[in-house]
């Protein structure tokens, strides 16, 4: 009776029965066991580190597949009691471009629950969007469906589309179909820009003070965006994961305000007091500074996938389910954003009040 009482902690059908150590006991909190096992890909990156946090708090138990250096999972080691956040080391397919099944078998094996947050902003030699956006998620949940995992969370973006002019968007769209093929309960979670801490969304305008002025196409008057805040999709994807009814559904996370580019821009800004000074710019022009700056071996500032990305309007979806219907009530990016704009600000400006930055002019949906 115990065991099947842990096998209920999501609602679900009984994939199969929890390791006596990890039945549901205690108060709630760090300390006690939420019967939750958790892997979670791509837990280092900006979203993973809240999504870790968070499953740890509650007392689960969370194992992180890396590829990287055992330095940069350093940040994740305390977010869970002693002995509750699991490291394991990734290995690679011959060909470099997917990950080894036997590698993903071994990290969802005693999982009831499997959070896919595996993504990047560029391509690279060895993984194109392609790789990292539908043949890697494909292969978590074809492994996922036969190892009997419960609950599948897939990440994609607002935006994605097969018609969509940016490759990171179709390769994103293609992605939830394959998932969906592979594991028909699956929840999908259709975010629009994140912003956070260590985002490269308001971080990246910001940073082009560094070349006297901001390009914009068509001066940012043509797009539309509404950037949501990274606790508020961390905490979606939990509770997404505990819900019985979101099962097979799709998500969308947005911010509760819907911004002119040109205007969201001003207000970053502003918010920073430094000078903003936009001009326009032709798209061939972008996309040719784009990719001059692919060249670079190292992280890119921009590329011209990135280029088109940060001017497609974000959709509007109103039949998708979004935070409201997981009980979470959407940020205001005007809370948040001194968050990650302090530290844009110079030392005069350091610790001056939100209040004193004219809010950003909002869009009616």
């Amino acid at each position: 009776a115990i065991i099947a009482a842990a096998t209920s902690a999501f609602h679900g059908p009984p994939h199969r029965q929890l390791h006596p150590a990890v039945i549901p006991h205690g108060k709630g909190g760090r300390s006690s066991v939420s019967g939750v096992v958790a892997t979670v890909f791509g837990a280092t990156g900006f979203l993973g580190r809240y999504v870790v946090n968070h499953l740890g708090r509650m007392g689960s138990q969370v194992i992180i597949p890396y590829r990287c250096d055992t330095y940069d999972t350093m940040h994740l080691r305390p977010m869970g009691d002693l002995g509750q956040i699991i490291f394991l080391d990734l290995l690679f397919s011959s060909d470099w471009l997917l990950l080894d099944r036997a590698s993903i078998r071994r990290a969802v094996e005693y999982s009831n629950v499997v959070i896919n947050l595996v993504g990047r902003e560029w391509e690279t030699r060895n993984f194109d969007f392609e790789n990292v956006f539908v043949k890697i998620p494909q292969a978590i949940a074809q492994v996922s469906k036969e190892a009997g995992v419960e609950r599948l969370i897939h990440v994609s973006h607002l935006n994605a589309n097969i018609r969509s002019s940016s490759k990171y968007l179709r390769s994103k769209a293609v992605g939830e179909k394959e998932v969906m093929n592979a594991f028909p309960e699956a929840t999908i979670i259709r975010p629009s820009d994140i912003f956070g801490r260590e985002d490269r969304f308001l971080n990246h305008f910001a940073n082009m003070r560094s070349f006297g002025g901001v390009p914009l196409i068509s001066l940012g008057l043509k797009t539309e965006k509404q950037p949501v805040y990274v606790v508020d999709v961390s905490k979606g994807i939990i509770n997404a994961a505990k819900d019985p009814d979101a099962r097979g559904k799709t998500f969308a996370f947005t911010g509760p305000n819907r911004y002119l580019l040109f205007d969201l821009v001003q207000y970053i800004f502003a918010m920073a007091h430094r000078s903003y000074f936009p001009y326009p710019i032709p798209r061939f022009a972008y996309r040719l500074i784009g990719r001059l700056f692919e060249i670079s071996p190292f992280e890119p500032w921009t590329t011209r996938d990135k280029v088109e990305r940060m001017h497609i309007t974000d959709e509007t979806v109103p039949h998708l389910p979004g935070l409201e219907d997981l009980g979470i009530q959407a940020t205001p990016l005007e809370l948040k954003a001194i968050e990650v704009l302090r530290r844009h600000r110079s030392y005069r400006w350091l610790s001056t009040e939100i209040e004193d930055t004219k809010p950003v002019k909002t869009i009616n949906s």
